[in-house]
């Protein structure tokens, strides 16, 4: 029996363990469990009211982007993936994944309670802005594909939407979109403002990185165990997806930085996508497509995922139940 299926009363029994990455993971999410309110806003807060005008769009445009496609990703993973996967490991670092996502919701909910910014008009863009309703209008033709249809996993067209899925929700959005919202969002410490913000993202994106190394994993499995897959015009429409995603964001880092801020303007913060996709491809067995170089250097072991597990292990923003955390 291979990894896909939707029989309730297959995948009961965790052992033997058939996909140790799977449990490997789980185990590592579980050891990573943090909570929001561990971290202090008050310095941020007194930063937030120092900078200029720009600098504040940006700061909202990633919390009115980053607060509902979190519960997006939820439901991805609820009505997307879940149920179409045998697993029991599988099925257990799912759980933990949604716990972190519903996490991650929680965490920028704090963020939008601490600093001085209209909620309702935070909320109101991922409507109204034009490049961030395409992004979300995108993610969500996805999921309805999987859960507005019947999806007959058993057949061809039934595991390519599943796939279809998983390269929409872990690779672009949480592998490419994400990543470019991070880097911005980090941009700030390097600056040193929004230090312990800067903590904050640092523990959303551990959690992140293994996010997308499930995701990859679960979509090379799939495509190892079912051949009928392998077919090199299926391939070419999902490397067409992810270049597709990258001139969406790029229109979306041109609203989030009309002007550009010290230190960072949209073509910057483009460049920086093209090669995070160019990472995405690679990992998926495409050659990489734009060939640039990674304008951010200090954000390097964010593109790697089994690096950046290594690296937050290493630093002062690290966290692990029942270890000492300390804070920057």
């Amino acid at each position: 029996m291979g990894i896909l299926g939707t029989g309730i009363q297959d995948g009961l029994l965790l052992k033997p363990i058939t996909y140790p990455w799977a449990m490997d993971l789980y185990n590592q999410a579980v050891a990573n469990t943090w909570f929001p309110n561990e971290i202090q806003l008050g310095e941020d807060l007194a930063d937030f009211k120092k900078m200029t005008d720009d600098e504040k769009h940006a700061v909202t445009f990633l919390m009115s982007y980053f607060n509902p496609n979190e519960l997006l990703v939820n439901k991805a993973l609820a009505f997307g993936v879940y149920p179409y996967i045998n697993a029991p490991e599988c099925h257990l670092y799912l759980a933990k994944q949604m716990w972190e996502e519903a996490n991650h919701c929680m965490s920028f909910e704090y963020v939008l309670e601490t600093f001085p910014i209209d909620r309702e008009a935070a909320y109101d863009s991922h409507i109204d802005v034009p490049s961030m309703a395409r992004k979300e209008e995108f993610q969500v033709r996805f999921i309805r594909r999987m859960t507005e249809e019947t999806l007959d996993i058993t057949t061809t067209e039934g595991k390519k939407d599943f796939i279809r899925n998983l390269i929409a929700y872990n690779i672009i959005l949480e592998g490419i979109w994400f990543y470019s919202g991070f880097m911005v969002a980090l941009s700030f410490r390097q600056r040193n403002l929004l230090r312990n913000f800067g903590s904050l993202m640092d523990w959303v994106i551990r959690d992140e990185s293994l996010h997308l190394q499930f995701g990859i994993n679960l979509i090379l499995t799939v495509l190892d165990e079912n051949p009928d897959l392998q077919d090199p015009a299926f391939a070419d429409e999902i490397r067409g997806m992810i270049l597709g995603a990258v001139e969406m964001e790029e229109q979306y880092n041109r609203d989030m930085l009309p002007k550009g801020i010290l230190g960072l303007n949209s073509d910057y913060v483009n460049q920086y996508v093209k090669y995070l996709a160019d990472r995405r491809l690679e990992e998926l067995g495409f050659e990489a497509y734009y060939n640039v170089s990674n304008p951010a250097k200090w954000m390097a072991t964010a593109n790697d995922t089994l690096q950046l597990v290594n690296f937050f292990e290493a630093t002062n923003t690290s966290y692990e139940v029942n270890a000492q955390a300390t804070r920057s």
